[in-house]
């Protein structure tokens, strides 16, 4: 798997197994530690990450109105190293600034995932990178800033 740029299949089978293993009290990995805290935030995906036959190859749409299990606690794994390296610089006082102002650090994660869903869509329709300045200034924005 690529760690960088896994496929929707990589990324599903990752949690899968991370579900698996964690049911079975195996190890893990530092990678996966993290992402089993955020599965844990999550239990309304448990349902999902225990039945890969009928959850691995379905298809979320906007219309289906149900969140994407799998793209969800990915951004969740995202926006964790973003602000773990505070890679765009500023996003770790950013999200602090955020769950201060919801008084949530879970919600202020929601909230910068959509910023960051809305700089990722912007970066794919103009075929540039991720303009870091604006996906600060979103959240700025939600928290209360400029």
């Amino acid at each position: 798997m690529s760690l960088f740029n896994p496929s929707r299949d990589q990324a599903r089978e990752f949690f899968f197994a991370l579900r698996a293993k964690s049911l079975a009290g195996e190890p893990l990995t530092p990678l996966e530690t993290a992402a089993l805290a955020i599965v844990m935030d999550h239990p309304e995906y448990h349902r999902h990450l225990d039945d890969p036959d009928r959850w691995r190859d379905r298809t979320w749409t906007p219309a289906d109105g149900e969140t994407n299990p799998f793209l969800h606690l990915s951004l969740h794994l995202a926006l964790d190293e973003q602000v773990s390296i505070d890679q765009p610089a500023g996003i770790r006082e950013a999200v602090r600034r955020l769950a201060s102002r919801l008084d949530s650090e879970h919600e202020a994660r929601h909230a910068a995932m959509e910023c960051l869903v809305e700089a990722l869509w912007s970066a794919q329709r103009s075929g540039a990178p991720i303009d870091g300045e604006s996906y600060l200034a979103s959240l700025a924005k939600r928290s209360g800033g400029v």
